[in-house]
């Protein structure tokens, strides 16, 4: 596995991040948590040691997974999670879909997430605490004030934001460190490459992207007959609608498996490969639901693609418009 410094922090990361997003059930249309576990075990002792989670991933239960799954093994684990999305606390099992979340990165409210956060995790401090989304209704200063303070408490080791702009992120330095900013990124959507990871490469700013294999269609394994369980809340997603999905699928079977075929890889790997590789990231974070998954995914850190190769997958998407 590659290990990457994340910014100005002491943390060293690998280059592919476990995420957990589909371990919290909700969106991804449910879940099976012993898998779940069975996964995250596998990719600790493949060498992918920092899982991402977050509160809002289940109402909880994404972060509630990865505390029984790390359990006796915290030494050997970076946890990153967030704050800022809150919910009604009072819930059934029934009426979680229906729950209005909202963003809240009010100090009082940061420093109650992350206690909760600490509970359900089993541990005493987060190596990586991040504002999952900007909110408008609170100064960035107070923000940075709780994060801080929660830093200089041994609460949690390094601050990152998610989703936030260049301009939000060069407000935040002045009141305090920025360590990592995660944006969404893949070859599908690639905006963000020349925009806020150019400038967090710039200011030293870690950067560890999100969906770089846009929630599965990028492994060409979301085929057009592939129908999505009930609650599985990515039908609804562009590249998912079966007109921008077929346009996907072509150019992964004309352009990218002959270059997967070349490195005895798969689709993902190649994809993967040339995310983790690409200016100003230093990782990616990649789902796994099960220990099979998470083998795939240790694969794509030791695929290197050649320069002509890196050129031919980014032309081949770029015709996508």
């Amino acid at each position: 596995m590659i290990y990457r410094q994340l910014g100005t922090s002491d943390l060293q990361v690998p280059a592919i991040v476990f995420g957990s997003w589909a371990t919290g059930g909700w969106w991804w249309g449910g879940t099976d948590d012993d898998l779940a576990i069975g996964a995250i075990r596998a990719a600790i002792d493949g060498g992918i040691n920092c899982i991402d989670t977050a509160p809002v991933y289940g109402f909880g239960h994404s972060e509630e997974v990865v505390g029984r799954a790390i359990k006796g093994l915290r030494d050997k684990v970076l946890i990153a999670t967030k704050c800022g999305l809150v919910w009604n606390h009072m819930f059934t099992d029934d009426d979680r879909k229906s729950l209005s979340v909202r963003h809240v990165l009010k100090k009082e409210s940061i420093l109650r997430e992350c206690e909760a956060s600490l509970d359900r995790l089993g541990t005493d401090h987060i190596d990586l605490y991040q504002c999952h989304w900007p909110d408008s209704t609170t100064a960035l200063s107070e923000t940075m004030e709780a994060l801080v303070e929660l830093m200089q408490a041994g609460k949690i080791r390094a601050i990152g934001f998610s989703n936030h702009s260049a301009e939000q992120l060069e407000e935040c330095l002045h009141y305090g460190p920025v360590h990592c900013h995660q944006p969404k990124f893949s070859l599908l959507n690639r905006k963000n490459l020349k925009g806020v990871i150019k400038w967090t490469k710039e200011h030293n700013i870690g950067s560890i992207v999100y969906s770089p294999l846009e929630q599965g269609i990028l492994t060409g394994k979301v085929t057009m007959d592939r129908v999505l369980a009930p609650g599985d809340e990515r039908a609804g997603q562009f590249w998912f609608k079966p007109e921008n999905r077929r346009r996907a699928l072509e150019v992964l079977a004309r352009d990218i498996q002959p270059i997967a075929d070349a490195h005895d890889a798969t689709l993902a790997q190649v994809c993967l490969a040339w995310t983790i590789a690409a200016p100003g990231i230093t990782a990616a974070i990649v789902g796994a639901r099960n220990p099979e998954q998470v083998a795939e995914n240790l694969k794509a850190a030791e695929l290197v693609l050649s320069e002509d190769e890196k050129a031919k997958v980014l032309a081949a998407f770029e015709s996508l418009g």
